[in-house]
């Protein structure tokens, strides 16, 4: 089987990267608030029929709606299995989120990205360099400091986080599986048209569960939390299956390792202006020299240029 290669516009790649790390690095705080008072079931559901709507009527207008040929010589299996493993991430994400804090929800998802670019060098014969296996190391020691107090909340917290943080990394698991498939799949078809099966297929999956009439009496605030997270799901898993599309996923994998360090700065702005939404975090200089690190690694994973 030949495998998905990448167009080598890395500018551009880089440009959707980071545009999926701001999406996600504030995307467990808008979260955190809709669950206050939705159940994850009818989020979940909500967040992809949205996406599934809004991406049909722009490809319907553009004149890109996957043609019959296409999906004929698309491989149904890995639609499948994309299709089932990030609905499995959604769920698993949503109750982990439910039972833990942004901030530690968003460290143990990382996993995922460290599993995604294990998989492009392992499946997809990307190779690193030996200055960016050090940036890997690099970044893991920043990621090691910066997340010392929730590594160690994990250790002394009780059952419910514990459990959480479990189905976090659960989660994680399922998303690279999801984000290997969506990688081999562009062969056959646009990032888009992916997507839009894609969104179709979990909102199906999740109708029977939802609880729609919860969403008809919902406070204004709340139903906006509720319409941006629909709108983040759209567009920046838009932007990070255009991503794969023109850079490696090992370096992609990178660059959205930074999120974190979106989420912790956004957590602490929000925590100040609307101290009623989440609780606020506490950076120690450790954190900081951390998060420095994990930068540093990181831009020197992303930006190294392949063997």
């Amino acid at each position: 089987m030949s495998l998905h290669q990448s167009s080598g516009r890395w500018r551009l790649g880089l440009a959707l990267s980071l545009l999926t790390v701001l999406l996600w690095g504030i995307l467990p705080i808008a979260l955190a608030v809709t669950l206050q008072v939705l159940d994850v079931y009818t989020v979940i559901w909500f967040r992809f029929l949205v996406s599934f709507l809004l991406l049909g009527v722009y490809l319907g207008i553009r004149g890109k709606l996957p043609k019959l040929e296409q999906l004929r010589s698309a491989s149904w299996k890995l639609l499948a299995i994309a299709t089932l493993f990030l609905g499995i991430n959604y769920f698993l994400f949503m109750q982990g989120l439910a039972l833990t804090s942004p901030a530690n929800a968003e460290v143990l998802i990382q996993l995922s990205t460290l599993l995604l670019g294990f998989g492009g060098l392992v499946i997809f014969k990307e190779r690193y360099r030996l200055y960016q296996w050090i940036g890997v190391s690099v970044m893991t020691c920043g990621y090691l400091l910066f997340f010392r107090e929730q590594l160690t909340n994990l250790i002394t917290a009780p059952g419910t986080y514990i459990l959480g943080s479990v189905l976090i990394v659960l989660g994680a698991t399922a998303w690279a599986i999801y984000a290997l498939a969506q990688k081999q799949l562009l062969q056959s078809l646009s990032s888009s048209s992916i997507m839009l099966i894609i969104y179709g297929g979990c909102a199906l999956l999740f109708t029977p569960l939802a609880k729609i009439q919860s969403l008809f009496i919902l406070d204004s605030f709340h139903l906006l939390m509720l319409v941006f997270c629909a709108l983040n799901t759209l567009i920046a898993y838009g932007a990070f299956a255009e991503s794969l599309e023109h850079w490696e996923a090992s370096r992609v994998s990178a660059v959205i390792a930074l999120a974190p360090i979106v989420t912790l700065i956004s957590v602490a702005v929000v925590s100040v202006i609307a101290p009623n939404w989440i609780p606020s975090e506490n950076f120690t200089s450790i954190a900081i020299l951390g998060a420095g690190l994990v930068v540093t690694g990181s831009v020197a994973i992303a930006l190294g240029k392949a063997n």
